[in-house]
């Protein structure tokens, strides 16, 4: 009988020690997340790159822009920061990245791939738990996917986070006239890079008055151009050496990469959605706490698209922030400031 006890015992004794070494590995792995999970939904698998600490269980889900762009896109300075306070997710979607499926028009919608950021929140959390907390930051094309995800369902996010986001693609072209012209102006007055902010004046005077895609199209191309003027003469810092772009290229299938990229893109262009997707007058239906943060000297979305955004938005906790030395990406041109604004952010309402 003492025998049996005594063996009893050390059963019992052994598996607390399984119990505890395993809950201590979890919690260490939660400290230092670092791996990749895959979403499937609606014939498309699409992958989620999962870093940081996620101790708390608190998460940064992000949209990057395109579309077609990829979510590793973020990488840099200011979200090893972040990811050394939270877990943050890098989430390729839908006919971006890496991501696998049915790509033609029928099989591709924002509202499709708003419906793919929600059933990303249910996989996250079917991993690490329904206690889990998720804050959303949309950049770019990603303020528009954010703000569809966010007029779907709300209720999964503890805030949104709006990054030089175009809440409304259709206001894009007439603020590009009118931000090309004034930017135009003021660095021909100050003898900067005088021949090609002619040219920017020529071009705005040549597009139709009414939008149209190639006009739209040729507006974008010249926005890219006009932030590396500025770079050039000094009015945008670029902090990022590059080295986490090389890692990043290697995370990535060139040949998945393009054709996504390539495929994406005309979807979207053909839907017209550069012309007609307008969000403003819905933005007041979106209530949780949001942070809208936009470059001083962003061509690519000029900083009225987050100007607009902040007024109509339906939130009583709301911030505007613009970053005086930044253009279309604050967190590689002030990548210090960019984390720590998105810390207090995420620290004031997680």
């Amino acid at each position: 009988m003492r025998q049996f006890n005594a063996s009893f015992l050390k059963i019992i004794f052994a598996a607390i020690t399984i119990c505890l070494v395993t809950a201590c590995s979890n919690d260490f792995e939660l400290n230092d997340l670092d791996e990749t999970i895959f979403v499937r939904h609606k014939d498309a698998d699409m992958p989620a790159y999962i870093k940081g600490n996620a101790s708390e269980k608190v998460f940064l889900i992000t949209l990057h822009g395109g579309p077609g762009d990829m979510g590793l896109s973020f990488s840099g300075e200011a979200f090893n920061q972040i990811e050394n306070q939270y877990g943050v997710v890098y989430f390729d979607q839908r006919g971006s990245g890496n991501s696998q499926g049915h790509y033609s028009e029928k099989d591709v919608s924002i509202d499709l791939m708003a419906e793919d950021v929600l059933a990303l929140v249910k996989v996250m959390k079917r991993k690490f738990g329904n206690d889990s907390r998720f804050f959303l930051l949309g950049h770019s094309w990603g303020g528009a996917l954010g703000t569809a995800t966010l007029l779907k369902d709300q209720s999964n996010f503890k805030g949104w986070i709006g990054v030089d986001g175009a809440y409304s693609l259709a206001r894009l072209y007439d603020q590009y006239k009118e931000t090309f012209t004034s930017t135009a102006n003021t660095q021909i007055e100050l003898g900067n890079s005088v021949d090609f902010w002619k040219s920017v004046l020529e071009l705005v005077s040549q597009v139709d008055p009414v939008i149209n895609f190639d006009d739209n199209r040729e507006l974008n191309k010249k926005a890219f151009k006009a932030e590396k003027a500025l770079h050039d003469d000094g009015f945008i810092d670029f902090d990022d050496d590059g080295s986490e772009g090389v890692n990043t290229f290697f995370r990535y299938n060139f040949w998945t990469r393009g054709w996504n990229n390539i495929q994406i893109g005309g979807i979207i262009d053909d839907q017209g959605l550069f012309e007609t997707l307008d969000f403003t007058n819905q933005l007041p239906e979106i209530t949780i706490p949001t942070l809208f943060i936009s470059g001083q000297y962003d061509m690519v979305v000029p900083v009225a698209s987050a100007q607009i955004a902040f007024e109509n938005i339906g939130s009583s906790s709301k911030k505007l922030l613009i970053f005086d030395r930044s253009g279309h990406s604050p967190m590689f041109s002030e990548p210090d400031l960019f984390a720590q604004e998105v810390l207090r952010f995420m620290d004031e309402h997680k």
